[in-house]
């Protein structure tokens, strides 16, 4: 097995925040650590940047161009499977491209890998939190959270973040390509299947800043599908655990 990180960004009219987010993340990072940046066609011209920052990093900033915009979730299993192709990489990490996963929190999310399957960061244990958020917006987000959390069964404080990393074998063994979910739902059912197979789930905290450039992606319905959503994740739960039981 490789011991190489992948960051894996995914893209959608992020031109004026992509080259600072790239340039703040390489010092925070040792040199076994690529990013790949997942653009779905954005029309402000993310994807040309990409491509010339692919040139000025050779072998550390690699690009997937996606058609058109087809979603968050799509966009990471794409870049999941771009990842698990080369051995080399033990690990990925999912990251925003707006700064709110500050790069300065990658040296922790590298340290919680090497001890846990899982490492979540994490709004909701001490010590993190949010910054320039609207009172609706906080309560949908942890309100999703324990909602998820107590439905589920399972102890993860924050089960909507989108600042997430994974060792290759629990990609391997959660059937990512499988997944059809799409932002909030996306980041539960990826940890709740991770949780029904046992492995280590290690939360650290974060401060998660609102964006200051662009428009932010998430919208109240895509809150709302989640949590319908949950439900269906519990019925695959004991699907699973049926098959356990006969095997």
């Amino acid at each position: 097995m490789g011991s190489r990180s992948l960051i894996v960004i995914p893209t959608y009219n992020e031109v004026e925040n992509l080259r600072p987010l790239v340039e703040a993340i390489f010092p925070q990072v040792p040199e076994s650590v690529d990013l790949l940046i997942v653009d779905d066609g954005s029309p402000d011209g993310t994807g040309a940047l990409a491509d010339l920052l692919v040139h000025e990093r050779p072998g550390r900033v690699y690009v997937l161009h996606r058609e058109k915009k087809m979603g968050l979730g799509t966009a990471y299993v794409a870049g999941f499977g771009w990842g698990m192709k080369k051995p080399e990489y033990a690990n990925l990490i999912e990251m925003d491209a707006d700064f709110s996963h500050h790069p300065t929190y990658l040296p922790r999310m590298l340290e919680t890998l090497a001890q846990a399957d899982v490492a979540i960061g994490s709004r909701y244990v001490e010590g993190g939190g949010t910054k320039n958020w609207g009172i609706g917006r906080k309560i949908l987000s942890r309100g999703g959270s324990i909602y998820s959390r107590t439905i589920l069964g399972a102890s993860i404080r924050d089960f909507t973040g989108g600042f997430n990393g994974w060792r290759r074998a629990v990609l391997e063994a959660v059937d990512y390509p499988s997944l059809r979910s799409d932002g909030y739902s996306f980041q539960i059912e990826l940890k709740y299947r991770a949780f029904l197979r046992g492995f280590r789930i290690q939360e650290f905290p974060i401060l998660f800043e609102d964006r200051k450039i662009g428009h932010s992606k998430m919208n109240r319905r895509i809150v709302l599908e989640a949590l319908k959503r949950v439900w269906q994740f519990r019925a695959a739960r004991a699907r699973f655990q049926g098959l356990q039981a006969r095997s």
